[in-house]
């Protein structure tokens, strides 16, 4: 997983760039501009493309999913998703409202 902020010069335009949380090409998540909060997709949107944008890769995470390789994709009711078990998070709509899921208990079970 990657965190990556746009840097794009969009000249006079009033085009806001964004935060990103990216998995090889597949757009996991964003902040909106001016904002704190992430935005979880249900499903990841694959191929993002970064074609004539810039991008610059953040050291600090600005997500509640860690930055890491060890994720693990889960099937959800509504979607995939995705588990830190390290963090102890999930990409789920539910843990985004309440801290807690049960995909990350079911990862828990399991190791």
């Amino acid at each position: 997983m990657q965190a990556l902020v746009e840097t794009t010069d969009w000249g006079n335009s009033a085009c806001p760039n964004h935060t990103y949380l990216l998995d090889g090409n597949n757009l996991v998540a964003y902040i909106k501009q001016g904002e704190n909060r992430p935005f979880y997709f249900k499903n990841p949107i694959k191929g993002f493309d970064k074609r004539g944008r810039k991008f610059k890769e953040l050291d600090t995470n600005p997500f509640d999913v860690t930055i890491t390789t060890q994720l693990i994709e889960v099937a959800g009711s509504k979607g995939t998703y995705f588990v830190d078990p390290e963090a102890k998070t999930c990409t789920c709509p539910g843990f985004t409202f309440r801290g807690a899921c049960k995909h990350v208990k079911e990862v828990e079970a399991v190791a």
